[in-house]
């Protein structure tokens, strides 16, 4: 087969480029109806790579149904906090058992004729279930916010009804929010060669400041503030009185959910903040580049579990009560977890 001299790297199909150092020269074949086919040789690297994405995407969802599983559970996990972090796992479980396989398909064959439709329903369900965590998050700083620097008041004001409330408003926001920006975005210049999340220069900037910037605003002020309270009454507290107990619990859990919340933050700043500059350099960033801040931030869906392990000895005796099959044997539903 004889080769055109002028045919360059940059005439040739993405779908033949591997980054920007390795080509794939493997022309297409044409059947019969002048249909194009493109092959995409799956190496020993994307067989690696598939391992490792399909490993974080079984640990993310035995970890958040972990999570799942004792808030529903147990009696004494009961509780509006508890209830608005059983939606943020739910969020983030879904996240490992839809949006990871199907990043992970289209990884190891973006060329496939399915693409551009799996690609729509990755960034559809990744959207919505993105949009839910941070809008999770903000209920949860505001739920701290009552707890700590509001206590007097804080049963009356978040009760489970306002909680449910607020899940509501979480997951009727983030799916006609998901469904608006998918529906909105249209490919571009160079994003046409790349399954983009948000393929519009409007829709790239108003994404990153629903997904990082406003949350920041809303967040940041709360945990200053509930910051400064907890320090305040760590100070005033005798420590013989009896509410000292629920007081250093709450400011617990408080330091646990702000860790949570920073977690998510330096996963997901990342992906945010490149995606913002993308529309105005052309998305001339390397594609591996991109992707690998996405799946850094996809990681975080995983990290929330051992946080809570980590930091709150009842989830751990929750874990270990349901690891050990326990729960399937006889009812511990009130088991006393410490």
């Amino acid at each position: 087969m004889k080769m055109n001299a002028s045919h360059t790297v940059h005439n040739i199909h993405p779908c033949f480029q591997l980054d920007n150092f390795t080509t794939l020269l493997f022309p297409p074949e044409s059947t019969n109806n002048q249909r194009t086919i493109y092959k995409y040789p799956i190496d020993l690297l994307s067989l690696l790579l598939s391992f490792v994405f399909g490993t974080i995407s079984v640990v993310i969802m035995c970890g958040n149904l972990l999570v799942i599983m004792a808030v529903t559970y147990f009696r004494q996990l009961h509780t509006p906090t508890n209830y608005l972090v059983l939606s943020l796992a739910v969020s983030d479980l879904l996240i490992g058992a839809v949006v990871l396989p199907f990043s992970t398909v289209l990884f190891v064959n973006p060329c496939w004729d399915l693409q551009r439709i799996l690609c729509n329903i990755r960034a559809t369900f990744d959207i919505i279930l993105s949009i839910s965590s941070i809008l999770n998050l903000c209920f949860i700083s505001i739920d701290r916010y009552y707890a700590v620097c509001q206590p007097l008041i804080y049963r009356s004001k978040i009760t489970f009804q306002i909680v449910g409330i607020m899940i509501f408003i979480t997951w009727a926001g983030a799916v006609s929010s998901g469904i608006i920006i998918t529906s909105g975005g249209k490919a571009h210049g160079k994003a046409k060669q790349r399954c983009a999340f948000f393929r519009n220069s409007n829709l790239n900037v108003i994404g990153a400041f629903t997904g990082l910037y406003i949350p920041i605003l809303i967040m940041f002020p709360i945990y200053t503030k509930i910051l400064l309270v907890a320090r305040r009454q760590a100070r005033s507290i005798q420590s013989t009185n009896s509410g000292v107990t629920a007081s250093r619990m709450e400011r617990k859990a408080t330091c646990t959910l702000a860790i949570v919340v920073g977690v998510f933050f330096f996963c997901w700043a990342p992906f945010l903040i490149s995606m913002t500059c993308l529309p105005f350099i052309d998305y001339t960033v390397s594609d591996s580049i991109f992707e690998a801040f996405k799946w850094f931030a996809w990681t975080n869906s995983g990290l929330n579990p051992f946080i809570y392990a980590f930091f709150y000895s009842w989830f751990r005796s929750a874990f270990r009560i349901i690891l050990s099959g326990q729960i399937f044997f006889r009812n511990v539903t009130n088991a006393k977890l410490f």
